[in-house]
């Protein structure tokens, strides 16, 4: 370490130093998973030793659902407000684009949440941090979902006791396709959400009220 670089780490503040550390523990868990990162890395790349970082955190584990909190009250926050208002066609759109703005914004914090997520491959039961927080998050904006979905069918011939499954069946297509856009980012998120509901609400729109499985449906 360099005298310059030497100073600045004494210069900063304990909430600076640990604002540092978040950020370098949330690239480093975006680029390795949970698994594969370090204490030792994290704080090689802070350029302060080990026991600095179990100060502020006690440990990997600590720093992971720090990390792992503040990406799920950012992307539940722009779900939130994504579905504060409008008719319930606008809504699907506008929760479909908070989640892939999200994901274009911050790339690295929807990698962590993905990897958390009950579709996903790799779980994070190690960690002993954050363990079902995406799907946590996903059932929390299903729950506003199930209430939209409510109002509408009150007007339809559709039960009202199906909004829950239908909220979602809604989100986890959303969910899933995020997690498919997060590699291919093409086509745009605009015309990516414009397509989610062309299914969504479109499949909404002409729903049956009572669907009877295709094999027991009498033949043409």
């Amino acid at each position: 370490m360099t005298e310059s670089e030497q100073r600045r780490r004494v210069r900063m503040t304990g909430q600076q130093r640990r604002e540092q550390l978040i950020a370098i523990g949330r690239a480093l868990f975006a680029e390795k998973g949970y698994d594969a990162a370090s204490i030792e890395e994290v704080s090689a790349r802070a350029g302060v030793s080990k026991p600095v970082v179990y100060e502020h955190f006690g440990g990997k584990e600590g720093l992971y659902a720090v990390v792992v909190d503040r990406e799920m009250a950012d992307l539940l926050g722009r779900l939130t407000a994504s579905l504060a208002d409008g008719d319930a066609h606008g809504l699907v759109e506008q929760a479909a684009l908070a989640l892939l703005t999200y994901i274009e914004e911050e790339t690295d914090g929807f990698r962590i949440l993905a990897r958390d997520s009950p579709v996903s491959s790799v779980s994070n039961d190690a960690s002993g941090a954050a363990g079902g927080g995406f799907s946590s998050l996903l059932n929390d904006v299903a729950s506003q979902v199930e209430h939209i979905l409510a109002r509408e069918f009150a007007r339809t011939s559709v039960s009202v006791e199906l909004a829950p499954l239908y909220a979602q069946m809604l989100v986890g297509m959303v969910a899933f396709t995020g997690m498919w856009w997060l590699e291919e980012r093409e086509p745009g998120r605009e015309e990516v959400a414009a397509h989610l509901v062309n299914l969504g609400w479109n499949g909404l729109k002409h729903l049956e009220s009572a669907p009877r499985p295709v094999r027991t449906r009498p033949a043409p």
